[in-house]
């Protein structure tokens, strides 16, 4: 079946060869087995069910949890030919009835449908009536890891599509997600019964993203910096709550950057218009909390900024793997500092969630922490959080500026004594007035400026012995009490370095001037990048491509990479096509392309000749 799934791949989507495992993945679809897949942001997951609902009998169910993910995906096959539709509560009563009765009629190649409509007694009587006319080719279940209750993406009508294996066994699913730990991983088998389908793990690693992290001191200031290497680029902000969104957002406008705010509070109808507008419009920068990203497919996302500290590595993989899914550089970068670790655990401490999920959720956040602390390349942590074993990759902070480290077993032993003689029942800003002595009114009123850890830390500033604490919490001797606001609390760890058995080696904290710089894009370039020279984006052919991209997006109300990727418009400057043969061999370009824009292009092309 390899043969007829790679036709399908030229002729509609305008691939010559399939990527990793996806060959693999439509081969163990088209035979009518399941499958589990693990691929990262940018991997081509959609082609793993897309083409084999095209080779099937029948169309494909793809049941996908956000509006906007839908309304890409079928604008996205509708221009390269496919019939696709979506069902969802953003449709009136007409548009929702003709799309069931083309769905009945056989007129479909792939429906779209949110998870709770799927689950509705009307939808699931019509796919019953289809698989018993043998019509449904597949079940595609997007963004598996909303089954997750341990996931950052919860969504409780995802536990209920077991009802299809169980009311229709003999219909294929796959399950697809990019972001999945072994704990995420397992719960997607057992809830969705997926015992018996393989598993596809492709790797994690996104070698065209560079990770930078800064320890906070003047967060606008810093993020003001970064973002000066993205004048005029398509980014995200990420921000931990809606009021720092809002004023972050003014904020940047005010310094001259197009900037948009996204979160649960704004108004419906705000939060469609700029999400469109970062869709559609050039060098948009969304800052959002993390009720925007998942789903948004827009490929020239050249950053991802996060102003706090994100709740687990799976969340901040998944938030930062939003940039770059068109292969091309993109960055990284995070502020974050203690206080973070202190909110993230509030949060946790005040949820209603059981106890057991509190305990996953607190190790999460320690193994996130601990990962910003770390004097390792961060992809090789990355990587092998999710299982996979790597080398440094020499595109990250740490590899690019490799940290010092400092025999810090004294400075800890300070913080712990200070912390037990206090009676653990102190923050960090308390502990760290009794180190550097200074004589507060808090300090006073405990009487601690008596205690014999009074003043002995004045080798260190504020930020030095914020370091420090923070390497405590991240090496787990210390853990913040939310009950207790924010009390730093010994563990049992912490006894073999106060009693000076065990030393500790710490990272040397960076001064601010140096740790607020950017370093150079330095970008990974693809394969075939390195084959030929890439060509100038600026150049005049290219800038005509554009040019003519926009102007047909905005006639057919679609975002420009719905039309043609940036990729296949620097294919088509580079190949120089003069027949609508040779833009066949332009990668992005299938037949249904070449029969709808292939005279503009050749004379576009030729205008450059």
């Amino acid at each position: 079946m390899s043969a007829a799934a790679r036709e399908v791949l030229s002729r509609v989507f305008g691939y010559p060869s399939f990527r990793g495992q996806q060959e693999d993945v439509v081969d163990q679809l088209v035979a009518g087995g399941d499958a589990l897949v693990l691929m990262p942001t940018g991997g081509g997951k959609s082609l793993c069910y897309q083409i084999p609902a095209l080779l099937r009998s029948g169309v494909g169910i793809v049941v996908s949890p956000l509006i906007a993910l839908m309304q890409d995906q079928v604008d996205a096959l509708r221009q390269v030919g496919v019939s696709a539709a979506f069902l969802n509560s953003s449709m009136d009563f007409r548009s929702l009835a003709d799309t069931e009765r083309r769905l009945m009629a056989g007129a479909l190649d792939l429906v779209y449908v949110a998870p709770e409509r799927l689950l509705g007694e009307r939808f699931m009587g019509i796919l019953a009536e289809l698989v018993a006319r043998r019509r449904v080719a597949l079940f595609a279940i997007d963004e598996a890891h909303c089954v997750s209750q341990w996931g950052h993406d919860f969504r409780p009508e995802y536990i209920q599509l077991s009802e299809l294996h169980q009311r229709f066994p003999e219909v294929p699913r796959i399950a697809l997600t990019a972001t999945a730990d072994q704990l995420t991983r397992q719960e997607i088998i057992t809830r969705l019964h997926l015992e018996q389908a393989r598993l596809f793990v492709s790797s994690f690693d996104r070698a065209n993203i560079r990770y930078l992290i800064v320890e906070r001191d003047n967060p606008r200031k810093q993020l003001l910096g970064f973002l000066g290497h993205h004048r005029g680029e398509a980014g995200i902000v990420y921000c931990l709550s809606r009021r720092k969104v809002d004023e972050t957002a003014a904020w940047l406008v005010a310094q001259g950057i197009s900037a948009l705010p996204y979160h649960a509070g704004l108004d419906a109808g705000d939060r469609q218009r700029h999400q469109q507008s970062f869709l559609r419009d050039d060098g948009v920068v969304m800052v959002a909390t993390i009720a925007f990203g998942m789903g948004i497919d827009k490929p020239d996302v050249r950053f991802v900024a996060h102003l706090d500290l994100p709740k687990s590595i799976e969340a901040y993989y998944q938030e930062t793997g939003r940039a770059g899914r068109d292969g091309d550089a993109a960055e990284a970068w995070m502020t974050y500092g203690l206080n973070d670790v202190v909110i993230h655990r509030q949060m946790i401490e005040n949820s209603a969630a059981p106890i057991e999920q509190k305990r996953v959720e607190r190790q999460k956040l320690d193994s996130m922490l601990a990962y910003c602390e770390s004097a390792t390349c961060r992809r090789v942590i990355l990587l092998n959080y999710f299982g996979e074993d790597a080398l440094p990759c020499g595109n990250c902070d740490v590899c690019l500026e490799p940290p010092q480290v400092w025999d810090g077993t004294v400075a800890a032993q300070k913080v712990l004594s200070a912390a037990l003689r206090t009676g653990q029942r102190f923050g960090a800003g308390h502990l760290i007035d009794i180190l550097r002595g200074k004589d507060t009114d808090k300090v006073r009123q405990f009487g601690h400026d008596r205690l014999p850890t009074f003043g002995v830390g004045a080798e260190l500033d504020d930020m030095g012995w914020r370091s420090v604490l923070r390497q405590l919490l991240a090496a787990g001797l210390l853990e913040a009490d939310a009950a207790a606001y924010g009390a730093l609390k010994l563990t049992d760890s912490a006894r073999p370095v106060l009693r000076g058995e065990a030393p500790l080696m710490l990272r040397r904290r960076l001064e601010p001037a140096r740790s607020g710089a950017v370093r150079g894009r330095g970008a990974v370039r693809s394969a075939a990048d390195q084959e030929r020279p890439r060509l100038q984006q600026e150049s005049p052919l290219v800038a005509r491509l554009r040019q003519w991209r926009s102007a047909k997006a905005r006639e057919q109300g679609v975002p420009a990479y719905v039309i043609l990727h940036d990729r296949t418009l620097l294919e088509i400057a580079a190949l120089l096509p003069g027949s609508p043969q040779a833009l066949l061999a332009v990668p992005g370009i299938g037949l249904a392309k070449v029969q709808r824009y292939g005279d503009e292009l050749l004379t576009l092309v030729a205008g450059d000749e």
